[in-house]
């Protein structure tokens, strides 16, 4: 009973930040130090990235007209202009594939500890106040899915790839970043990050699956279960927020959260642990 309650405490906090751009894989290596499962390693290794699929699942659910590519209604069946947004998506993440299947190991070892996580929350936590000052009074101008390029879309894939190598950075917070940055509206640059998030985390599920197996017992199911679907409940909360949210207000509350966050756990793994 107990780790099924941790299960669903792990499924709330993965639902919760995963969307919103504060790293949900530094939050679930951080909650792991207090509310620590007990689990195989190679279990928790796995779990921390496949629950992520009840999160993706709330974007299918929630933006499937927009991501379902066929319909009776469009000559050929196809609705282009989504056919063509799913190989810009396509196209964004490629760099971050490549690098992840070939250095997945590597990444691991080197970046995956408290130093990283906490300088990666502090560094674009500043990052983000800063661009949302400079584009305080500029105008996107891209401001609909189909507008945005396949420029656009590899650069907006490399600064995904920053997500893919350092945890604690945010897939989510760095491809909206660069998206701003490149002239992207708020709003547009949330809704790619979402549909992005949805074959980048499929494949990263899928490594893993791979790299450490499937759940061997029945508690490992149950509780890899009671996460995804948590995480999909909180999920489809978080997102309607975030859409809400980013209509009236700008990024910097979330720079302030992850500086202040990153400062805490520098203090506690360097001088309290």
């Amino acid at each position: 009973m107990l780790e099924f309650l941790k299960a669903i405490l792990f499924g709330i906090v993965e639902g919760i930040t995963e969307w919103l751009p504060i790293s949900s894989t530094g939050h679930l290596i951080l909650l792991n130090e207090f509310v620590k499962l007990d689990v195989r390693d190679e279990f928790f290794s796995m779990f921390e990235v496949v629950i992520q699929l009840g999160a993706i699942l709330a974007v299918v659910v929630l933006f499937w007209n927009q991501l379902w590519p066929f319909s009776k209604k469009e000559k050929n069946y196809i609705k282009q202009d989504t056919f063509m947004m799913w190989i810009k998506i396509f196209v964004a993440c490629l760099p971050a594939a490549v690098i992840g299947l070939l250095f997945d190991d590597v990444i691991e070892d080197l970046f995956y500890n408290y130093q990283v996580i906490s300088l990666a929350l502090i560094i674009f936590g500043v990052a983000f106040i800063i661009i949302e000052n400079v584009n305080h009074k500029r105008k996107p101008h891209i401001n609909s899915l189909s507008e945005i390029t396949f420029n656009a879309a590899i650069i907006i894939g490399l600064f995904q790839l920053i997500a893919a190598v350092f945890p604690g950075t945010s897939r989510s917070g760095a491809t909206i970043l660069g998206a701003i940055l490149i002239g992207v509206s708020r709003s547009v640059a949330a809704e790619f990050t979402f549909f992005l998030a949805v074959p980048v985390m499929f494949g990263a599920s899928l490594l893993k699956m791979v790299k450490y197996g499937l759940p061997t017992t029945g508690m490992e199911v149950i509780i890899l279960l009671t996460g995804m679907i948590v995480a999909f409940i909180v999920s489809v909360i978080v997102i309607k927020f975030l859409m809400s949210y980013i209509k009236k207000h700008d990024f910097k509350v979330f720079g302030w959260y992850r500086i202040v966050l990153g400062i805490l756990v520098l203090l506690y793994f360097g001088l309290i642990k």
